[in-house]
């Protein structure tokens, strides 16, 4: 039986949602810059940021900040667009 901590648990839920986002992505059912495939890789990202604080990891935390702030860029850029 695998026995798993929260952390663990939120992290595998963030590489679901952003696995999520690129397959909607690549079988063309969502628009790279889309509100939902943007919120998806937002969120994704922060749930995977979480994670890391319980087992810190460098390379991934910067990875997947990067990953957040360029989400927040891309859902600022959207919104500026349909203002």
């Amino acid at each position: 039986m695998i026995h798993m901590h929260w952390p663990d648990a939120i992290g595998l839920l963030g590489v679901v949602l952003i696995l999520t986002a690129y397959y909607l992505l690549q079988i063309g059912r969502m628009r790279g810059n889309a509100l939902p495939h943007q919120l998806l890789n937002a969120a994704g990202a922060s749930l995977i940021l979480v994670s890391l604080l319980y087992d810190f990891n460098l390379s991934a935390f910067l990875m997947e900040l990067a990953w957040l702030l360029v989400s927040i860029y891309g859902m600022a850029r959207s919104r500026g667009r349909r203002a």
